[in-house]
């Protein structure tokens, strides 16, 4: 088997609901041009990803992917994606970019062996809990309004995206902790909004609340920042969400001192083999490995990598609205169909 072709076809995105994140940053995407992958075979087989970005993605193929990946063998996955480690040496790919021929390939490989992803990287469970990741709503009462909802609605456990300010989401994370209790599970997402002594503030009010992790504080250009906030809090550190490199950056986030926790996602770490890499390596360190935002990619992750322990399912809007691949009680299944499933759903 042999690639043919690679191309794009440029969809129109619809804007999403109105949402907000923290106090810098924009809120929900606007209408744009999305991008379908398509990996093409003389075997008549597609590999395909998505990506809200699609003019970006067509613009690095049509320069660079294209003519490295025709002629190739699809399935020697390993081989291409050190290949585009090599080209990211030229054309410093977006870190949400760098995954989207690996994890085409991990979907065609599927639809070959008519197997769904999670089983062709060796499936560990068939279901898994979700946890509620808000957005950043308004006040502390909305947010304990959205808590309650999605308590109601099967979520069992709740991760929280604040206004940035360290003083007020301090003060949110523990009110937060005194209306739910002490038996849910719940974290906070800096989305990397503060400096070190503004982020010893909230970690330490994080401790004080049994909250299970801390993610992404600051941002991660800073791995002696990260050592220096380790050294002052006890809460757990989720880190390494956005940093470029993959396996080869998280190993030093973890050598520092840093990590309890690190992110892993085929969105910003190289695909399905990245995101696999990073898993294993945080398990030799007896770390876990949380799997980074929803679809059917982290779906089939969350099913194959033993040291992770939530599917992080995004709540956009109040009355909250449950993502149709988590079910009433609160668990997302293993994708049943080949590759990584878009086809069957649209």
């Amino acid at each position: 088997m042999q690639i043919t072709d690679v191309t794009v076809e440029l969809v129109d995105t619809p804007a999403m609901p109105p949402f907000r994140w923290r106090t810098g940053l924009p809120g929900s995407d606007p209408a744009g041009i999305g991008g379908v992958l398509r990996i093409h075979t003389d075997t008549g087989l597609i590999g395909q990803s998505r990506t809200p970005r699609g003019v970006i993605l067509a613009d690095l193929v049509a320069r660079r992917i294209r003519a490295d990946l025709v002629g190739r063998d699809p399935l020697a996955r390993e081989l291409l994606w050190h290949r585009m480690w090599e080209l990211d040496r030229i054309e410093e790919f977006p870190v949400y970019a760098f995954g989207l021929v690996d994890t085409a390939l991990w979907d065609l490989a599927g639809k070959q062996a008519g197997l769904p992803v999670h089983r062709l990287l060796g499936s560990f469970r068939d279901a898994i809990p979700a946890c509620a990741s808000t957005v950043t709503f308004a006040t502390v009462e909305e947010f304990l309004d959205v808590a309650d909802q999605c308590l109601a609605l099967g979520y069992p456990a709740i991760k929280l995206h604040a206004w940035g300010d360290a003083r007020r989401d301090a003060d949110l994370c523990q009110r937060l902790r005194a209306h739910v209790g002490d038996d849910v599970p719940l974290m906070y997402d800096g989305s990397a909004g503060f400096d070190l002594a503004d982020a010893v503030y909230v970690g330490r009010a994080l401790s004080e609340a049994g909250y299970l992790w801390y993610e992404e504080p600051m941002r991660e250009f800073s791995i002696t920042a990260y050592q220096r906030l380790a050294e002052r809090v006890d809460v757990p550190l989720l880190v390494a969400e956005t940093s470029d490199g993959a396996h080869w950056n998280v190993a030093d986030f973890i050598a520092a001192g840093t990590a309890t926790y690190v992110r892993t996602s085929d969105k910003f770490k190289g695909g399905i083999t990245g995101a696999m890499r990073i898993a294993h390596l945080a398990e030799s360190f007896q770390l876990r490995a949380e799997v980074h935002g929803s679809g059917l990619a982290s779906a089939h992750l969350c099913m194959a990598i033993p040291n992770t322990t939530f599917y992080e399912s995004l709540v956009y809007t109040n009355p909250v609205v449950r993502e149709p691949l988590v079910g009433a009680d609160g668990l997302v299944r293993a994708p049943s169909a080949p590759g990584i499933g878009w086809d069957a759903v649209g």
